[in-house]
Protein backbone atom coordinates (compact mmCIF):
# COMPACT_ATOMS: atom_id res chain seq x y z
CA UNK A 1 0.00 0.00 0.00
CA UNK A 2 1.45 3.04 -0.87
CA UNK A 3 2.17 6.15 2.29
CA UNK A 4 0.11 9.16 1.28
CA UNK A 5 2.38 11.81 2.53
CA UNK A 6 0.02 14.81 3.83
CA UNK A 7 1.72 18.74 3.57
CA UNK A 8 2.08 20.01 7.05
CA UNK A 9 1.74 24.16 7.04
CA UNK A 10 1.01 25.22 10.11
CA UNK A 11 -1.71 28.08 9.23
CA UNK A 12 -2.02 27.44 5.67
CA UNK A 13 -4.66 27.25 3.13
CA UNK A 14 -5.71 24.24 1.56
CA UNK A 15 -8.18 22.66 -1.14
CA UNK A 16 -10.00 19.77 -0.38
CA UNK A 17 -12.00 17.10 -2.23
CA UNK A 18 -13.93 14.68 -0.47
CA UNK A 19 -16.34 12.15 -2.29
CA UNK A 20 -18.67 9.71 -0.89
CA UNK A 21 -18.58 6.32 -1.02
CA UNK A 22 -18.57 4.28 -4.51
CA UNK A 23 -19.63 8.21 -5.67
CA UNK A 24 -23.36 7.29 -4.28
CA UNK A 25 -25.34 10.63 -5.28
CA UNK A 26 -26.45 11.65 -1.89
CA UNK A 27 -24.57 14.61 -0.72
CA UNK A 28 -27.37 17.33 -1.35
CA UNK A 29 -30.30 15.10 -0.02
CA UNK A 30 -31.19 17.41 2.77
CA UNK A 31 -30.59 15.24 6.29
CA UNK A 32 -26.96 14.67 4.62
CA UNK A 33 -26.76 18.65 4.07
CA UNK A 34 -28.46 19.29 7.70
CA UNK A 35 -25.90 17.05 9.47
CA UNK A 36 -22.88 17.87 7.27
CA UNK A 37 -23.55 21.60 8.44
CA UNK A 38 -24.18 20.72 12.47
CA UNK A 39 -21.05 18.22 11.90
CA UNK A 40 -19.14 21.20 10.96
CA UNK A 41 -20.09 23.79 13.46
CA UNK A 42 -19.57 21.16 16.07
CA UNK A 43 -15.96 20.70 14.79
CA UNK A 44 -15.62 24.28 14.37
CA UNK A 45 -16.68 25.12 17.98
CA UNK A 46 -13.64 22.90 19.17
CA UNK A 47 -11.24 23.35 16.77
CA UNK A 48 -11.76 26.64 14.65
CA UNK A 49 -10.94 26.99 11.30
CA UNK A 50 -12.09 29.57 8.28
CA UNK A 51 -13.98 28.09 5.53
CA UNK A 52 -12.81 30.29 2.37
CA UNK A 53 -14.97 28.46 -0.41
CA UNK A 54 -17.08 25.36 -0.42
CA UNK A 55 -18.90 23.59 -3.17
CA UNK A 56 -21.68 20.62 -2.28
CA UNK A 57 -22.43 18.58 -4.96
CA UNK A 58 -24.23 15.11 -4.88
CA UNK A 59 -21.36 12.42 -4.64
CA UNK A 60 -18.31 14.91 -3.69
CA UNK A 61 -17.34 18.27 -2.10
CA UNK A 62 -14.86 20.65 -2.38
CA UNK A 63 -13.91 23.34 -0.11
CA UNK A 64 -10.85 25.56 1.19
CA UNK A 65 -9.82 26.14 4.44
CA UNK A 66 -7.30 28.54 6.35
CA UNK A 67 -6.27 26.58 9.94
CA UNK A 68 -5.28 28.95 12.39
CA UNK A 69 -1.33 30.15 12.93
CA UNK A 70 0.17 26.83 14.60
CA UNK A 71 -2.47 24.45 12.92
CA UNK A 72 -1.39 22.00 10.42
CA UNK A 73 -3.70 19.52 11.60
CA UNK A 74 -6.90 19.21 9.17
CA UNK A 75 -7.12 15.32 9.14
CA UNK A 76 -8.40 15.31 12.65
CA UNK A 77 -10.90 17.93 11.35
CA UNK A 78 -11.99 15.91 8.40
CA UNK A 79 -12.17 12.98 10.66
CA UNK A 80 -14.71 14.66 12.85
CA UNK A 81 -16.59 16.02 10.59
CA UNK A 82 -17.17 12.40 8.40
CA UNK A 83 -17.93 10.38 11.82
CA UNK A 84 -19.80 13.34 13.03
CA UNK A 85 -22.09 13.23 9.87
CA UNK A 86 -22.04 9.62 9.81
CA UNK A 87 -23.25 9.65 13.77
CA UNK A 88 -26.48 12.50 13.04
CA UNK A 89 -27.51 10.06 10.05
CA UNK A 90 -27.18 7.06 12.16
CA UNK A 91 -28.48 4.14 9.73
CA UNK A 92 -29.87 6.91 7.45
CA UNK A 93 -27.75 6.24 4.53
CA UNK A 94 -26.66 2.93 5.30
CA UNK A 95 -25.99 1.08 2.28
CA UNK A 96 -25.38 -2.53 2.30
CA UNK A 97 -24.51 -2.52 -1.60
CA UNK A 98 -21.49 -0.58 -1.21
CA UNK A 99 -20.56 -2.37 1.97
CA UNK A 100 -17.20 -3.96 2.16
CA UNK A 101 -15.87 -6.49 4.64
CA UNK A 102 -13.24 -3.74 6.11
CA UNK A 103 -16.08 -1.70 6.28
CA UNK A 104 -18.09 -4.26 8.28
CA UNK A 105 -14.86 -5.33 10.28
CA UNK A 106 -14.31 -2.06 11.58
CA UNK A 107 -18.23 -1.12 11.79
CA UNK A 108 -17.95 2.23 9.71
CA UNK A 109 -20.38 3.44 7.96
CA UNK A 110 -20.80 3.75 3.78
CA UNK A 111 -21.38 7.20 3.34
CA UNK A 112 -17.63 8.53 2.57
CA UNK A 113 -14.79 7.44 1.11
CA UNK A 114 -11.98 6.72 3.46
CA UNK A 115 -9.43 8.95 2.02
CA UNK A 116 -9.70 12.86 0.45
CA UNK A 117 -7.56 14.72 -1.59
CA UNK A 118 -5.86 17.75 -0.60
CA UNK A 119 -3.58 20.49 -2.12
CA UNK A 120 -1.53 23.30 -0.24
CA UNK A 121 -2.65 26.45 -1.89
CA UNK A 122 0.93 28.44 -1.94
CA UNK A 123 -0.28 31.86 -2.58
CA UNK A 124 -3.05 34.19 -3.32
CA UNK A 125 -3.10 33.11 -6.94
CA UNK A 126 -3.53 29.44 -6.31
CA UNK A 127 -6.38 30.36 -3.93
CA UNK A 128 -8.10 32.37 -6.46
CA UNK A 129 -7.49 29.59 -9.03
CA UNK A 130 -8.76 26.90 -6.82
CA UNK A 131 -11.61 29.34 -5.61
CA UNK A 132 -13.07 29.38 -9.57
CA UNK A 133 -12.66 25.93 -9.51
CA UNK A 134 -14.97 25.05 -7.32
CA UNK A 135 -17.59 27.61 -8.08
CA UNK A 136 -17.64 26.55 -12.07
CA UNK A 137 -17.74 22.41 -10.85
CA UNK A 138 -21.60 22.30 -10.77
CA UNK A 139 -21.61 24.02 -14.39
CA UNK A 140 -18.68 21.63 -15.16
CA UNK A 141 -20.52 18.77 -14.41
CA UNK A 142 -23.83 19.51 -15.84
CA UNK A 143 -25.61 20.37 -13.01
CA UNK A 144 -26.33 24.16 -13.32
CA UNK A 145 -26.22 26.44 -16.07
CA UNK A 146 -24.12 29.12 -14.21
CA UNK A 147 -22.48 29.19 -10.64
CA UNK A 148 -25.36 31.59 -9.61
CA UNK A 149 -27.88 28.53 -10.51
CA UNK A 150 -26.02 26.28 -7.88
CA UNK A 151 -27.91 26.99 -4.10
CA UNK A 152 -25.17 24.72 -2.47
CA UNK A 153 -21.94 27.20 -3.07
CA UNK A 154 -20.10 29.92 -0.49
CA UNK A 155 -20.46 31.52 -4.98
CA UNK A 156 -23.24 33.34 -3.50
CA UNK A 157 -21.31 35.12 -0.32
CA UNK A 158 -18.56 36.05 -3.09
CA UNK A 159 -21.18 37.85 -5.16
CA UNK A 160 -22.79 39.50 -2.46
CA UNK A 161 -19.20 40.49 -1.51
CA UNK A 162 -19.10 41.87 -4.87
CA UNK A 163 -15.63 39.59 -5.33
CA UNK A 164 -17.79 37.87 -8.49
CA UNK A 165 -20.60 39.41 -10.61
CA UNK A 166 -23.54 37.04 -10.85
CA UNK A 167 -23.42 35.94 -14.51
CA UNK A 168 -19.65 34.53 -13.51
CA UNK A 169 -19.53 31.04 -14.85
CA UNK A 170 -21.90 30.76 -17.44
CA UNK A 171 -21.77 27.52 -19.36
CA UNK A 172 -20.90 28.19 -23.05
CA UNK A 173 -23.30 26.82 -25.43
CA UNK A 174 -21.89 25.05 -28.61
CA UNK A 175 -23.55 25.94 -31.82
Amino acid sequence: MPQYRRTRSPGGSFFFTVVAEQRQRLLTQERVRLALRQAIQAVRRQRPFRIEGWVLLPDHLHAIWTLPAGDADYATLWRLIKRGVTHRLGGACHNPAVMTERRRTKRQGSLWQHRYWEHWLRDDDDVRRHLDYLHFNPVKHGLAASAVDWPWSSFHRYVADGVYPADWGVAEVEQ
